[in-house]
C-alpha cells in the first residue's frame, strides 16, 4: 500500500550500497599490501670487515646463488672472523638461515611483508591470516544474525559499520602480525554482520517483485567498490595509510544514525506498534502514496508462532536432499570466488589490472542473473554455470603460464559463473580457500582442479534440486505440491472447459490472507 518501490525505498537502497560498495577494501585489501616482493637476507655483517665494498661484491660473497644464477631468498653464507682478502679468495661454504633479517631492495614504502617479514618459513601466515579472517566471517554471521533479529537490522548495521572502521583503523597500528591477525577477525565478524543486515533491511522494504532488483543493485555496489579498490591500492602502498584510507570512510554511521529507517516489520514484531504506523507513513507520504489510518490499526504481530528447528531440515527427505545439495553448491561457490578472488596476482598480469577485470566482470554477471533466472529459471541456471565455471577452472590447469592473458580469461570466466547464481555464504569455504592455495608450491595446477572438479559436481548434483521460477515459495515442511498453474492446466485437459481465476485479498486479525478461486 505503501509502493513496492517508490522514492523511499529507491533511497534505502542507495543508502545502503554505501556500506556495500566499502567492504571489498576489507575483504580483498590485505592481496595488496602483502605482495610477494624480492628479497635476501641481510648480510650487514660483512660490511664491519670491508666498509668499501659494493652491493654487488656483498651478494656475490654473502649469498648463495640457485642453478639459474638467482639469489637464494632465505639463507645466507655463515658469517666468519676473517679479513675480506682471505674471505674473497678461499669464498664461503657453510649456510644458515637470515638470522639478521631481510632486505627488500625494491620497496620503498613498509608493506606487510616487509614490516613483519612474511616470507620464507614465515610466508604461510600470510595465507593462514586470510582464513582467520574468513574465521571472522562465519562467526560474524552466527552473532550478528542472531543479533539483527533482536536490536533490528538498522541498528545492527550501524553497530557493524562503527566496528569496521574503528577496528579497521586500529589495524594500522598493529605493533606485531599476531595482533593484526586478531584485528582482521574482529572486521572480519563486522563484514558478515553488516552483509546480513543490508540484505535483510532492503528485502523488508522492497516489494516481492522489485526485491531482486534491489539486492543486484547493492551487489553491483559491492563490483564498483572492488574496482575502486584497485586504484586505491595503486597509490596508496604503504599498508598503514591504506589502512587508515579504505577504513575511515565508515565513520559515514554518524550520519547514517539520522537518515537510516528501521524495518517496519521488525517493529511489529516487537510490539512497537506506534513507531511502525510513524514509518510507514512518512513512507507512504515519501512514495505519494495514501491510505486509510485504519488499516494501520488492524496491524499486530502474530500471537504465536510455532519454533523450527535445523534437525526439522533432516527429517523428511526432499528437504534434507536439497539442504545437502545446496550446501555442496554453496561451498564450492564459494571456494572458486575467494580461491580466485585471493590470488588475482597468480594469474600473470598486472595485479592491479586483473583487479580491476574481476571488479568489472561482476556487473554483467549480477544484472544478467535477473533476466537468466526468469527466462531459463533457477535450476538449469545454477546448474549451467556452475558445470561451466568448473570446466574453466580445469582448462586453466593445463594453460601454461606463459599465456598470461588467457589464463586471466579462462579466470575471470570461471570467477564469473561460479558466482553468478548462487549464495554466497559458505564461510567454511572462505576459510579454505586461502589453504587450497598453497597447494599451488607442489603443483600449480592443483588449487584450480579442486575448484574445477568441486564445482562440476555441484552443477550435475543441481540437476536433482526442483525448480522455483514462478512458484510460491513453501512456509511450512509438509511434501511440495504442485503449483497452482500446473493443477489448473490438468483440469483444463480432463474436462476441456474455461477456467478463470479470482484472487482476493482480505485483512484478518491474522494479518493480509489470499484466498483464490476457481
Amino acid at each position: 500500500m505503501i509502493g513496492e518501490y517508490g522514492a523511499f525505498q529507491k533511497c534505502l537502497v542507495l543508502l545502503l550500497c554505501i556500506p556495500s560498495f566499502l567492504t571489498p577494501f576489507h575483504m580483498f585489501g590485505q592481496i595488496f599490501i602483502s605482495i610477494d616482493v624480492p628479497h635476501y637476507c641481510n648480510t650487514s655483517w660483512i660490511r664491519a670487515i670491508s666498509p668499501n665494498l659494493t652491493i654487488q661484491q656483498v651478494l656475490n660473497l654473502t649469498i648463495p646463488k640457485g642453478m639459474d644464477d638467482s639469489l637464494d631468498e632465505c639463507s645466507r653464507f655463515t658469517p666468519v672472523d676473517l679479513d675480506i682478502e682471505s674471505i674473497i679468495k678461499y669464498g664461503l661454504n657453510s649456510t644458515q638461515g637470515c638470522e639478521q633479517g631481510w632486505v627488500y631492495p625494491t620497496m620503498s614504502v613498509p608493506t606487510l611483508v616487509t614490516e613483519f617479514d612474511l616470507v620464507c618459513d614465515q610466508r604461510d601466515l600470510n595465507d593462514i591470516s586470510q582464513s582467520i579472517f574468513m574465521g571472522g566471517l562465519l562467526a560474524g554471521s552466527l552473532i550478528f544474525g542472531s543479533l539483527s533479529d533482536r536490536i533490528g537490522s538498522r541498528m545492527s548495521i550501524l553497530i557493524t559499520l562503527f566496528i569496521m572502521g574503528f577496528f579497521g583503523t586500529a589495524l594500522s597500528l598493529a605493533p606485531h602480525f599476531y595482533v593484526y591477525i586478531a584485528l582482521r577477525f574482529v572486521v572480519g565478524a563486522a563484514l558478515a554482520g553488516i552483509s546480513i543486515s543490508i540484505a535483510t533491511l532492503s528485502s523488508e522494504w522492497v516489494g516481492p517483485s522489485y526485491r531482486p532488483q534491489a539486492l543486484i543493485i547493492i551487489h553491483c555496489a559491492n563490483a564498483l567498490g572492488q574496482m575502486a579498490l584497485a586504484g586505491v591500492a595503486y597509490f596508496v602502498r604503504d599498508w598503514r595509510l591504506f589502512q587508515i584510507t579504505t577504513s575511515a570512510p565508515a565513520f559515514l554511521i554518524f550520519f547514517y544514525a539520522w537518515v537510516l529507517p528501521s524495518s517496519a516489520r521488525w517493529l511489529i514484531t516487537k510490539k512497537k506498534m506506534g513507531e511502525a504506523k510513524d514509518i510507514l507513513l512518512r513512507a507512504a507520504a515519501i512514495n505519494n502514496q495514501t491510505f486509510s489510518v485504519d488499516i494501520l490499526d488492524q496491524l499486530a504481530p502474530e500471537k504465536k508462532v510455532s519454533h523450527r528447528y535445523i534437525l526439522d531440515l533432516f527429517k523428511k527427505s526432499y528437504l534434507r536432499n536439497m539442504t545437502l545439495i545446496m550446501a555442496w553448491v554453496w561451498f564450492v561457490d564459494s571456494l572458486v570466488y575467494y580461491e580466485l578472488s585471493l590470488h588475482v596476482g597468480d594469474f600473470g598480469l598486472n595485479i592491479y589490472l586483473t583487479q580491476l577485470i574481476f571488479g568489472a566482470v561482476e556487473i554483467p554477471s549480477r544484472l544478467l542473473s535477473i533476466f537468466l533466472l526468469e527466462w531459463i529459471g533457477r535450476k538449469k541456471c545454477q546448474s549451467t554455470w556452475l558445470i561451466l565455471g568448473g570446466i574453466m577452472c580445469v582448462i586453466i590447469c593445463v594453460i601454461p603460464k606463459e599465456f598470461p592473458i588467457i589464463v586471466t580469461v579462462l579466470a575471470v570466466i570461471g570467477k564469473q559463473f561460479a558466482l553468478g547464481l548462487c549464495s554466497m555464504s559458505a564461510r567454511v569455504a572462505g576459510i579454505l580457500a586461502p589453504l587450497v592455495g598453497m597447494l599451488a608450491r607442489y603443483h600449480l595446477a592443483i588449487p584450480m582442479f579442486i575448484c574445477g572438479s568441486s564445482t562440476l559436481v555441484a552443477g550435475i548434483l543441481c540437476c536433482f534440486l526442483p525448480e522455483t521460477r514462478n512458484r510460491d515459495l513453501q512456509d511450512t515442511t509438509p511434501e511440495p505440491e504442485a503449483a497452482p498453474a500446473q493443477k489448473i492446466q490438468e483440469i483444463h485437459l480432463h474436462i476441456g472447459c474455461e477456467l478463470e481465476t479470482i484472487t482476493e485479498e482480505e485483512i484478518t486479525e491474522e494479518g493480509p490472507v489470499k484466498k483464490t478461486y476457481v
